[in-house]
């Protein structure tokens, strides 16, 4: 029986002591601030970042892992793996998908398969997770990723509300007017993921109403008795994902929810003060 290895990039933001329980490997993508390239979860805290961007109003720049190590990583797991597995974020906001497939086809000795999430953290954690999970129950490669497509098909929703309008204006997302017409309107963008892209979804007034119509969308999409899986995802705005997590379980008691965060690659996106729900259905 062939031994699968799972690998994700960095952004899929699962904590440490989980990769480690379930046996998942990282790579991480990288953050360039100031001049200085910075390793994703490795040589940069989301506190560190926050406060370069925030205080000294860096504008960050990102950029995947250079082949070569993605290619020496293979050629590492090759030695005790037949398969691997590697989940990645949206081919549509990074060349990580497009360098993993290119390094696959460098190595001998170790089934390499690319899976494009078409989305990124916690989402792309979920595929990650079910990943592991079926490699250590001895599934095969092609097997973990006719499951992953299924789970794709069948949508794992995700939307982010965006505080920083300066922060959008400053990455060139919005116009001087729209900054100021928002901020004046109090305006806070619903993002989602569309054709692998980060684009608007609604344009609405205040946090506050910007999370019910997340509510919303999940009251529309849930159905009595689903077993679902829920995610709060924040950009150092721990105290905020807490009281959306205790309402939403309030709401559905028997959910399995987590907490996760925006680290610095989707930081540079969306900015400090974000606030994102995602969750999918289990069966």
């Amino acid at each position: 029986m062939a031994k699968v290895a799972i690998i994700t990039d960095s952004t899929s933001y699962l904590p440490e002591n989980l990769r480690e329980e379930k046996n998942i490997v990282m790579i991480p993508l990288n953050v360039i601030i100031n001049n200085e390239t910075y390793k994703e979860e490795v040589e940069l805290s989301n506190d560190d970042f926050y406060d370069m961007v925030g205080t000294e109003g860096a504008l960050p720049k990102t950029s995947q892992p250079a082949i070569g190590e993605l290619v020496e990583l293979l050629e590492k797991l090759s030695a005790d793996y037949d398969e691997a597995v590697m989940i990645t974020l949206s081919s549509g906001i990074s060349g990580t998908y497009q360098s993993a497939a290119a390094a696959g086809g460098m190595i001998e000795g170790i089934k390499l398969h690319v899976f494009d999430s078409e989305i990124s953290c916690a989402p792309q954690g979920f595929y990650v997770e079910k990943a592991a999970e079926m490699a250590a129950a001895g599934s095969a490669g092609d097997e973990i990723m006719y499951t992953l497509e299924a789970m794709k098909a069948q949508g794992i929703p995700a939307y982010f509300v965006v505080d920083d309008l300066n922060h959008l204006h400053r990455g060139g997302r919005l116009n001087t007017a729209q900054l100021l017409v928002g901020n004046f309107l109090q305006i806070k963008p619903i993002l989602h993921f569309e054709d692998k892209k980060i684009v608007p979804f609604e344009k609405v007034r205040t946090k506050k109403k910007a999370i019910k119509r997340i509510y919303e969308i999940m009251d529309n999409d849930i159905q009595p008795g689903d077993d679902i899986r829920v995610c709060v995802i924040h950009a150092r705005r721990e105290e905020e994902a807490k009281e959306i997590l205790a309402e939403i379980l309030e709401k559905y008691p028997h959910a399995d929810i987590t907490m996760s965060y925006f680290g610095p690659v989707i930081g540079t996106h969306l900015g400090e003060g974000s606030l994102g729900i995602t969750w999918y259905k289990k069966r």
